[in-house]
């Protein structure tokens, strides 16, 4: 099963925040929206970085409350690793876990076009094994 899957099921939403938002913005944006992570685009939606709630943690907690009004261009993670959309649940499941991540952003054309976490994959695993679960119990029952 490709990315491709789970974007087909939780859909394309992209919330995105340029590089000059303030941390403060982008805390307000992740606990209305109930996100982890902002990716930070240009005006093309060419990624420039992403700001994850562990970002915005460390930053906080070394330079207490004031950091929030610190640019996500200051904070954010720079070398984003990305996938596409053909890309494998299981290539991207073992790059997060290999990177100590939990959001990453799909790109198509150098453009993003959607984001899965962490939660979306296991989310996908875990109905994919229950669907073969009950094929088996359906196989079994008709023997």
């Amino acid at each position: 099963m490709t990315v491709a899957a789970i974007l087909s099921g939780k859909g394309h939403d992209i919330i995105t925040a340029s590089a000059e938002t303030t941390l403060g913005e982008i805390c307000e944006t992740l606990a209305k929206r109930k996100i982890g992570a902002v990716v930070v685009c240009d005006g093309d939606n060419v990624i420039e970085g992403i700001v994850s709630e562990r970002d915005i943690v460390r930053v906080v907690g070394t330079q207490g409350p004031d950091a929030l009004k610190l640019s996500a261009h200051s904070v954010m993670t720079k070398d984003v690793i990305t996938c596409t959309a053909q890309n494998s649940v299981n290539e991207v499941m073992a790059n997060m876990t290999k990177g100590r991540f939990r959001h990453m952003p799909v790109v198509e054309d150098g453009k993003l076009s959607g984001v899965i976490s962490i939660g979306d994959v296991v989310k996908f695993k875990i109905a994919q094994v229950e669907l073969e679960a009950e094929q088996m119990r359906s196989y079994i029952s008709m023997t």
